[in-house]
């Protein structure tokens, strides 16, 4: 199909070249030969009268043009695979669709076993792929890479529509043997205890990490970064750390490991843990389905 001379078919070559910034893996992703890939970036280079896409050592780096265009086709991309794969109902038992989520290890724990039970009785064919969070989430939803986007409100961009699923609040835990801790703790003792975080990615912090500072003005005496969310409870064990977490999470982590768990010696905001999804994909009938799913797992994990 042709619009204004343009091979519509060279969009999507051009979207997985400027995704893969190389031609081989470009071709792999289309199913495409090295050679019917360059011969697309070549017509492209033709009808847009613009390099695109120039070899820097053993990558290809759009140009300006290229970097102008990315966001644009996308878009156009997404909203045509939405209007082609909605279908007119969904019928869960009939249905072999894989709903892929974005999540956290933390929304693994939580939430993700109860839905897939609530699932499960409605439908023994649909699938489920949990992607990590690990790269940038917001952009891989828009880009059309994921269904549903699960993380706490703050975090969320404001182009896609959202609804929150429920609130956790932070509590601290300790190993059953910590003689330094009693009952309660302090202020003064938790900024002079060592702790145990977890830090996932480059400078990224935690909802709790964030506001800390901005409302103490101090750092934890923090001795053990984690990669993980529920690693802190395992790394207190033996040792006189805090781990300062969402209480779900606790609640899990008492059920096989040596730990008390104690209110924070002050007030902390709520967690407001959320599901976003794509503009594109709001009437999907599947989406619909899938967000009152989740929200009926919400409602149970109480």
């Amino acid at each position: 199909m042709r619009f204004k001379r343009l091979d519509l078919n060279l969009l999507i070559a051009l979207d997985a070249m400027l995704r893969e910034r190389n031609i081989s893996r470009a071709a792999e992703r289309l199913h495409l030969s090295q050679s019917a890939m360059s011969n697309a970036l070549a017509r492209l280079r033709e009808y847009f009268d613009d390099q695109l896409l120039v070899q820097v050592g053993r990558h290809m780096e759009p140009t300006p043009r290229a970097q102008a265009l990315a966001d644009a086709v996308r878009d156009v991309l997404v909203r045509v695979d939405t209007t082609i794969a909605i279908q007119p109902g969904f019928i869960p038992a009939e249905s072999n669709r894989v709903f892929r989520l974005l999540v956290s290890e933390y929304t693994t724990t939580v939430l993700i076993p109860t839905l897939l039970a609530l699932v499960w009785q409605e439908s023994k064919s649909i699938g489920f792929e949990l992607l990590p969070q690990s790269r940038d989430p917001g952009r891989l939803l828009a880009d059309g890479e994921a269904d549903i986007l699960i993380m706490p409100q703050a975090y969320l961009g404001t182009e896609h529509p959202n609804e929150p699923l429920y609130e956790d609040d932070y509590v601290c835990v300790v190993w059953t043997g910590n003689t330094a801790i009693g009952e309660t703790l302090s202020r003064d003792d938790y900024l002079a205890a060592a702790h145990v975080v977890a830090h996932m990615g480059p400078n990224k912090n935690s909802v709790f990490e964030d506001w800390f500072l901005k409302n103490h003005g101090a750092t934890r005496n923090i001795q053990v970064i984690a990669p993980t969310l529920a690693a802190p409870c395992r790394l207190v064990v033996g040792t006189d750390r805090i781990a300062t977490i969402q209480r779900r999470l606790a609640c899990e982590a008492v059920k096989s490991l040596p730990l008390r768990i104690l209110p924070t010696p002050f007030e902390v905001p709520r967690m407001v843990q959320s599901m976003q999804w794509h503009k594109y994909r709001a009437q999907d009938p599947g989406i619909v389905w899938l967000r009152e799913r989740l929200l009926d797992a919400a409602r149970q994990i109480g």
